[in-house]
């Protein structure tokens, strides 16, 4: 197990490919080598992944980003991906990642990782609290896409409303 390192890229899009499939939204996967460069290893990355490698193959990764919590005046780390090819499950190697992760966590100074568990995967649930997850069944995953950041923020201008640099 290690950080991924540049010459990961294509097989770090062929695992995120798998995972569109595993989660049944293969059609909305638009990520390119080019995005997955950028993202993870460039200059200032948005991202960062966790790989987990055999024979010079990745068959598990774990990517994730920095978060903030105001409620606890901590940093956190969201959980974007965590998935292992199906041959290599129920081997040790998800909880393995997970561990990888607390370490990053605990060295960064975080609080907590959260993430998304999808309502219908009972083994992921299963797995996650077996790891000792707490799954939240009271919120809600809302999100605006392209569309409607454009759409508000077209509607911010029109009116005048200054917007902050991030």
């Amino acid at each position: 197990m290690r950080q991924a390192v540049s010459a990961d890229t294509n097989q770090i899009l062929n695992i995120i490919r798998a995972k569109a499939e595993f989660d049944g939204c293969a059609d909305t996967l638009r990520t390119r080598e080019s995005d997955i460069k950028e993202a993870f290893f460039s200059q200032a990355p948005k991202a960062h992944a966790l790989v987990v490698v055999e024979a010079d193959e990745i068959i598990g990764i774990a990517t994730y980003y920095s978060i903030y919590s105001t409620f606890i005046a901590k940093p956190g780390i969201w959980l974007d991906d965590l998935f292992i090819y199906p041959q290599y499950r129920s081997k040790g190697i998800g909880e393995a990642l997970l561990s990888a992760l607390c370490n990053v966590a605990e060295e960064a100074g975080c609080s907590r990782i959260d993430w998304i568990v999808a309502q219908d995967n009972e083994q992921g649930k299963r797995f996650y609290e077996n790891v000792g997850a707490c799954i939240s069944e009271s919120v809600r995953h809302a999100r605006l896409d392209e569309a409607a950041i454009k759409h508000l923020a077209d509607k911010s201008r029109n009116k005048g409303t200054h917007s902050t640099s991030m």
